[in-house]
């Protein structure tokens, strides 16, 4: 493992401070520092109760106003992980995780609170998507990292909201109850790498927003390409081929498609007001 110092100079290029000592002798921290993504998992299952500790230490993480809204099904009928894999087949890795759990916005609970104390829900609005959506996402980040401190390795899954509504009524979901990812885990395979991440310089603002310029996300192009090139580029039919294909350019043929444009619609759907 890395020490904090070195990941970051790496994973950054322009972290330029000096690591206390004691941070450095945290393993959790050096490991939070040098983490990358995990796709490669042995085949072997990772026990109940770890899973069931980890979804604990994961619920410990903040929740807005200790609305608690968010929680974690365990996918472990053989059934629906086939489903579930059939539906996400594009990324070959899903079905060879050992584990897949799917992270929930719940703004259901809340409501019921309101039915059994009787006193009026008087927030139908976005906030209450948006409020379910944020706590989830915590959750899933803090998953990751007790996951990742207990040896095993982690990929979201964003995807599983291409199929939003075929996945809620696969899972039962009622209505305001809602996927916002899904996890596969497991026993690595092997080490992840660390993945580059944008200069400090273009994500941390101080006082102000600043905007970034391009040179700085060109020259972060240039040095992501340096360590770890893209194997292949997106929609060449549509694109054509670029001798200095890099992050920029593969997220903008990204966003360059429609996804998910049926999301709102679902949401509306589960019974959310997005105004």
């Amino acid at each position: 493992m890395k020490s904090i110092k070195d990941a970051l100079d790496h994973r950054f290029g322009d972290f330029a401070h000096a690591v206390d000592p004691k941070l450095e002798a945290s393993e959790f921290l050096r490991g939070l520092a040098s983490r990358g993504v995990c796709r490669r998992f042995r085949d072997e299952p990772v026990p109940a109760s770890l899973i069931d500790t980890l979804a604990a230490l994961a619920l410990s993480s903040p929740s807005k106003s200790d609305l608690q809204q968010r929680d974690i099904l365990v996918i472990e009928d053989k059934a629906i992980r086939d489903r579930i894999n059939a539906l996400l087949a594009d990324q070959d890795w899903i079905p060879k995780a050992p584990h897949f759990l799917v992270f929930l916005g719940n703004n259901r609970r809340q409501r019921q609170v309101h039915d059994w104390t009787g006193i009026p829900f008087a927030n139908d609005h976005l906030d209450a998507f948006f409020n379910a959506s944020v706590d989830a996402g915590i959750l899933l980040s803090a998953f990751v990292l007790a996951a990742e401190a207990a040896g095993l390795g982690c990929c979201p899954v964003s995807v599983i909201r291409n199929h939003a509504q075929e996945v809620s009524e696969m899972l039962g979901l009622p209505a305001h109850v809602f996927p916002v990812a899904g996890l596969g885990f497991g026993w690595p395979q092997g080490p992840s790498y660390i993945s580059l991440r944008l200069p400090l310089a273009a994500t941390v603002h101080r006082d102000r927003y600043g905007d970034c310029n391009k040179e700085i996300v060109s020259a972060y192009d240039r040095r992501r390409n340096g360590v770890f090139p893209y194997r292949t580029q997106r929609n060449v039919a549509r694109f054509g081929t670029s001798d200095s294909y890099g992050w920029s350019e593969d997220k903008a043929r990204q966003y360059g498609e429609p996804e998910r444009a049926d999301f709102g619609r679902f949401v509306n759907a589960r019974g959310f007001k997005l105004t």
